[in-house]
């Protein structure tokens, strides 16, 4: 590596590490252009600094404004989604089925994500250079091997076969254009590092945000779950692995359902209880940054100058709940009306079924800074992922029941009982729809399912054919997103997806 490439790349990881700590005593350091990769890691501070820089791309598709936001591209790829901001094209193109590989939301997911595994890369190749505690490096290391199994398990299921690259780059490196892996060799990266990291002595929690135990099986977990089903189509032996990860979350006690729906979004319940991994944000540092996006079109209710209505749920959708159900109610997933931004005792008609559960009232109402953290993993996902793998593996036994019901009833829904096998299955799926929706699961769940869910019946479409209620038909080619333009054309080893 020369020395200008050196600098360069070092640079780009001090500046990820200041995002990842928001910490001022990043500026008691000597200036980063003077810093190369062998003279940076030397010191155990180094290690944790190089982690730190793994987490910051997470941050990046959550951004919103009045161009929209790369997290909605997944929602709109439900067609459970609506939209009041025109200008927002990215949101239109995925929504109304026309997309193309010119999408911004597209570019942001991959150029973030695989800065994070850059990052990852780096860490993985340096700390074991670094003389410092070896069960701290361990940890460390195992972070990392997490943080990469992540970000790969995002992409693999975003865009198919994709680059697999394990080492650092520099501009002499065979792998600066590298060519697209299988969908099986990037799975198999990702149980490995998941592996690797389940060994790790990461602790079970840790309510600063940081990897654990926890997340590493409730991610595992989900990988098995998706590779037995579309498109390994795994079958029996992940169904029953996945199972298994997901029951040692459960027996692990370290866990539970909040009892208010509320808690979802209250910064008092980051990284514990159901929050098992989460992106982190802090008002006035690094606040969390789509409250924009989530309150409706020029409405007057909020201390934000921008109120985009950017992404809210289709009354369709919301109406296909059971009316018992306490997660439609008003301000539990869900807000149709809320008060004048001049006047709190005037109440405002919102036109729509706007999203509550990533509400920060306090940002909202009064500091227009919000401390609220985005979920990746939680407790009810992991209930629900155990329910569904142990029903494919030996039925719906007492266990699974429990799981299910744990999420039925703070939902204040009557426990499901004496099911058959498929009734079970459904049963589960139709649960995640509406538990997990709006948390960048539900398309996922549709692709290795190859199932929809029909709000008009409330049954399970198979997924090409399958018609939106607003009208555009899913066909084969949105089983996986574009590789974006500027990809394919910075890398000729690049195939685009079928129909792009």
């Amino acid at each position: 590596m020369n020395k200008l490439s050196q600098k360069m790349g070092l640079l780009a990881t001090l500046l990820s590490i200041f995002a990842a700590t928001g910490c001022s005593d990043f500026l008691d350091e000597s200036d980063p252009s003077n810093f190369t990769v062998e003279n940076y890691f030397t010191q155990p501070a180094h290690a944790v600094s190089s982690v730190n820089a793994i987490y910051a791309p997470m941050r990046d598709p959550l951004g919103s404004g009045f161009g929209g936001g790369a997290w909605m591209m997944t929602e709109f790829g439900t067609g459970l989604a609506a939209t009041d901001l025109g200008q927002a094209v990215n949101s239109y193109f995925v929504k109304d089925l026309r997309n193309t590989s010119d999408n911004g939301y597209g570019q942001t997911y991959w150029s973030s994500y695989y800065r994070g595994i850059a990052n990852a890369n780096l860490s993985l190749s340096k700390i074991p250079t670094i003389t410092m505690d070896a069960a701290q490096a361990k940890m460390l290391m195992g972070e990392a091997y997490f943080l990469r199994a992540w970000y790969y398990f995002q992409l693999v299921r975003m865009f198919g076969n994709i680059p697999l690259v394990t080492e650092p780059v520099n501009l002499q490196s065979e792998q600066l254009r590298p060519t697209q892996a299988s969908v099986e060799e990037v799975y198999n990266l990702i149980v490995a590092d998941l592996t690797t990291a389940e060994a790790a002595g990461l602790p079970w929690t840790d309510n600063t945000g940081r990897a654990t135990l926890g997340a590493v099986k409730s991610l595992l977990s989900q990988v098995y779950l998706t590779m037995a089903g579309f498109p390994l189509q795994k079958g029996a032996s992940h169904y029953s692995l996945a199972a298994k990860k997901a029951e040692e979350v459960i027996d692990s006690k370290q866990f539970k359902l909040f009892s208010s729906y509320n808690d979802l979004h209250d910064p008092a319940k980051k990284n514990i209880e159901e929050n098992i991994f989460m992106i982190q944000f802090r008002a006035q540092i690094l606040p969390s940054n789509w409250q924009v996006s989530i309150i409706p079109y020029n409405k007057n209710i909020s201390q934000y100058s921008d109120e985009t209505g950017g992404i809210y749920a289709t009354g369709d959708f919301v109406k296909s709940y059971d009316p018992a159900d306490l997660r439609i109610k008003e301000k539990q997933f869900f807000f149709t009306k809320f008060t004048n931004e001049s006047n709190r005792n005037q109440e405002v008609d919102l036109g729509g079924y706007f999203i509550y559960k990533h509400f920060d009232p306090t940002a909202q109402t009064s500091t227009a800074s919000s401390d609220l953290n985005w979920p990746v993993i939680r407790y009810a996902d992991v209930l629900l992922t155990y329910a569904e793998a142990a029903n494919e593996v030996s039925g719906p036994a007492t266990k699974a029941y429990e799981a299910l019901n744990a999420v039925r009833t703070r939902a204040q829904l009557p426990a499901w009982t004496g099911l058959s096998k498929d009734a079970f299955r459904e049963a589960v799926w139709r649960e995640r729809w509406y538990e997990l929706c709006f948390e960048n699961i539900t398309w996922f769940d549709m692709v290795r399912l190859r199932k929809a869910f029909n709000v008009s019946t409330k049954k399970f479409d198979d997924y090409v054919g399958h018609r939106f209620s607003y009208g555009p038909t899913l066909s084969a080619r949105e089983l996986l997103f574009p590789i974006p333009t500027p990809e394919m054309r910075n890398n000729t080893n690049l195939r685009q997806n079928t129909g792009y």
